[in-house]
């Protein structure tokens, strides 16, 4: 068993509390994004091998087989988990195919973009299939509403456009009627490339005329949710496109325990909370809107997935008192939820497995080794110490306690 040092992003989005106070600890007033638990390349934890501090990407890759077991055949930790703290909007953004993301990977490669250049669509040769289970309540824009319904939030804008003018016709105005008409057509591409393509009239002002528009009717946020989402996201990014495509998503509010997964092509954007995410181990993200961060909305266009799709939610199984299992339908990984309340909770990982406590401090342990984890802390667990014997989860002091487990699917 190896204890991590997880590495914290600091991406612009994080929140300034939600890990600090997770952690128990004063925060810094900077933004935490996201704490990596795993061995991706960029950003991999540190593992405490015999006093000294070596990458987890770098251990596992002296013995394979031993760390990995049958997991070896993905050819590296099949997983990436991560604690995701969103202070505000993350980006639209999607995520490729496995064979997208080989091709893009290697024509990158070929063209010799450096891996970590700002401009680069494509980090690794992974797809990065994902899902997001909530320790706070979680806010998150997921997958494409039905057209019919996003058709008549745009032509009832369009008409408050026209009455806000009093009957002129802005270049703004055109362009929403033209999408409630295009949605009423299902063409979904269509008003995803009108909103998003560099030179739209969303980038040139449009957007905040919209928003103006909406601010002004304060009785339509009650009739319309999308659009109170929208001016949510509008407060941090005022004139981005990305603002208006979230009227084509579904809004998703998760409460502590509720889960959803997102396959390749899913549009999708974290609003707000705090969260246990595990992906296949990529950091391949296509983005569109809502970010200072590289933009490429042609090769977005060629991942999305362009289909009305219902809220994906995953459904935890209950395995024993105490023990629900999350499983996606990806390989790559599943995820356990433990919560000892006074009893040891045993976990089947038969392969490598990553272990974070997320309340309270949490007793891992396997075989005669046994690590204690205070909040945020996590373990990493060899194959060959998790064939033919479980991991075992206790309460590691009086509390309520849970432990997030990071097993390969």
């Amino acid at each position: 068993m190896y204890v991590l040092d997880a590495p914290i992003r600091d991406y612009a989005w994080g929140s300034t509390d939600l890990l600090a106070e997770l952690q128990g600890r004063t925060p810094t007033g900077r933004p935490e994004a996201e704490m990596w638990l795993g061995a991706h390349p960029g950003a991999p934890s540190l593992a405490e091998v015999d006093g000294r501090a070596i990458g987890l990407d770098e251990l596992i890759s002296a013995d394979p087989d031993r760390h990995l077991g049958q997991a070896a055949r993905f050819g590296r930790l099949p997983f990436l988990m991560k604690l995701l703290a969103a202070g505000e909007p993350l980006s639209i953004q999607a995520h490729p195919t496995l064979e997208q993301a080989r091709a893009g990977f290697a024509a990158e490669e070929a063209a010799g973009v450096p891996r970590d250049a700002p401009h680069r669509n494509y980090r690794d040769d992974n797809h990065k299939p994902e899902m997001i289970v909530a320790l706070t309540p979680f806010a998150a824009l997921c997958g494409f509403r039905r057209t019919e319904d996003s058709s008549a939030t745009f032509e009832r804008l369009s008409a408050h456009m026209r009455e806000h003018a009093d009957g002129e016709v802005t270049e703004a105005a055109a362009e929403v009627r033209r999408l409630h008409l295009l949605l009423a057509e299902a063409d979904l591409a269509g008003a995803f490339e009108a909103l998003l393509t560099p030179g739209t009239v969303f980038r040139r002002g449009g957007t905040a005329e919209v928003v103006s528009v909406i601010e002004a009717l304060p009785d339509l946020e009650a009739l319309e949710p999308e659009l109170a989402t929208a001016l949510q996201i509008s407060r941090v990014h005022p004139d981005d496109p990305g603002v208006l495509v979230a009227l084509l998503l579904n809004r998703v509010d998760l409460v502590p325990g509720q889960a959803i997964h997102l396959p390749a092509g899913n549009v999708h954007a974290y609003l707000h909370g705090l969260g246990v995410e595990v992906m296949a181990s990529s950091d391949n993200v296509l983005r569109g809107g809502l970010t200072a961060k590289h933009v490429d909305v042609p090769e977005l266009e060629k991942v999305v997935a362009f289909e009305p799709l219902p809220v994906p939610y995953t459904n935890p199984e209950q395995v024993a008192e105490g023990h629900v299992l999350f499983r996606p339908p990806f390989e790559e990984f599943r995820l356990h939820q433990v919560s000892p309340d006074g009893r040891t909770v045993p976990v089947e990982a038969n392969g490598p497995a990553i272990a974070v406590a997320t309340r309270s401090s949490v007793e891992v342990s396997c075989g005669d080794e046994a690590v204690v984890l205070g909040p945020g802390q996590a373990v990493f667990v060899s194959a060959d110490e998790t064939t033919g014997r479980p991991l075992r989860v206790r309460a590691a002091e009086d509390g309520d306690a849970m432990a997030h487990i990071a097993t390969v699917g």
